[in-house]
């Protein structure tokens, strides 16, 4: 499936190249691609779009005397898609789906491009597959694993079975937990695979309820993850004892489930809006544009971008190489990274949140979703560079 997505991508992004060696056409040029329609609409969609703009509009709209310009095409989470080929576009970013991000990122490595990703989770974006000209921003499945991972195990929750996206990203993240968790002394005692965007979990939930694991980790993201959820209420698996552990779930995916059906759950963003004052001012920008309040994918989406024009207007270009290097130079200090810092690798390293949902009772506004349990420092948070597998790293 991999090489059909390249191939399709290939076109996609075919008229994107030429713009890079120069800025000819006299602006700079952001593409957001992503799921606008499908399983992760709410998880980014046109949401990260409108993150997109607002990062452009604080940095003044204009880099090195040229007007920037956001685009945005939705990729349904399938191979095939087409961006005009006529658009020339700089850089490609947020990428939801691991599967179209690793494609993405080879053709950009090929065709010398950036990308940053923000909406997919695979590790092998910044190990074996990683790019001189790829970048990790939001999250990944290692910072997944230990945060609701570790916090499980923890709590006595040492017997596992996965239930898992059967695609990249539902791999690495039951690898990545499924290491942690045998790393810290428990056991895995099976898993099942699902296909992207299913509408009915019962055989596999069974499967989970039956193992006798203490804990059911789902593997999944967006609408699978609350429709596991749902029907895992149904089947009363958590009033029987065991526990879900809902692996990458955002605000939105709470918001879209309710606290009464998500109230409990532990999970790991690397963004609050309520967080501190400088994050509501933030959000309630956004919310204003959008109808909603952030989650880590949108907010990483507009550090991503405002990252990007500072490292251009650093290097006084929109050449590739030189902008590359101005973003694995520079900290990362705003709203979303603060105190990040880019790894030769191209993953940004910066503390997550180990969140856990509030009961309806404790929720004092809308939106007012988390408590905050622990900040998991970036350190511990992402796996070390030189364990990576990336042939970047020195």
């Amino acid at each position: 499936m991999r090489k059909n997505i390249i191939a399709s991508l290939a076109f996609l992004l075919a008229g994107s190249t030429a713009a890079l060696a120069d800025a000819s056409d006299g602006k700079i040029k952001i593409g957001i691609l992503n799921d606008q329609s499908g399983v992760y609409a709410d998880f980014g969609g046109k949401s990260s779009y409108e993150a997109a703009k607002m990062a452009v509009e604080d940095f003044g709209g204009k880099v090195l005397d040229v007007p920037v310009e956001v685009v945005t095409a939705d990729h349904q989470n399938k191979p095939d898609i087409q961006w005009y080929d006529t658009e020339q576009v700089d850089a490609i970013m947020e990428l939801t789906t691991s599967s179209v991000a690793l494609a993405v990122q080879a053709i950009s490595k090929e065709k010398k491009k950036i990308d940053i990703v923000t909406g997919a989770a695979t590790t092998e974006l910044t190990g074996k597959q990683c790019s001189p000209y790829g970048f990790h921003w939001a999250y990944d499945t290692h910072s997944l694993a230990v945060g609701t991972g570790g916090a499980l195990v923890k709590q006595g929750g040492d017997s596992w079975f996965f239930l898992t996206a059967d695609y990249a990203f539902g791999y690495s993240l039951e690898e990545n937990t499924a290491n942690f968790v045998k790393e810290n002394g428990g056991t895995v005692v099976g898993s099942v695979r699902h296909p992207l965007a299913s509408t009915d979990f019962s055989s596999f939930l069974l499967q989970a309820q039956s193992s006798g694991a203490k804990v059911i980790g789902l593997a999944n993201a967006g609408l699978d993850t609350s429709n596991a959820i749902k029907q895992a209420s149904e089947f009363g698996i958590v009033q029987g004892g065991q526990r879900l552990a809902a692996l990458l779930f955002t605000l939105a995916e709470v918001h879209g489930l309710g606290l009464e059906a998500a109230q409990g759950l532990t999970l790991t963003e690397g963004f609050y809006w309520n967080r501190d004052d400088e994050s509501r001012a933030f959000a309630k920008r956004f919310f204003e544009r959008t109808g909603k309040m952030p989650n880590m994918i949108h907010t990483g989406t507009y550090s991503a971008v405002l990252q990007y024009l500072k490292a251009v207007q650093k290097a006084g270009t929109d050449e590739t190489e030189a902008v590359s290097k101005a973003l694995h130079e520079m900290p990362v200090d705003d709203v979303f990274g603060r105190g990040g810092t880019v790894a030769a690798n191209g993953r940004m390293i910066h503390d997550m949140y180990l969140l856990q949902v509030k009961k309806p009772a404790d929720s004092k506004e809308p939106w007012d979703y988390f408590d905050v349990l622990d900040t998991i420092p970036g350190k511990d948070a992402y796996l070390d560079p030189a364990k990576s597998g990336c042939d970047l790293v020195k």
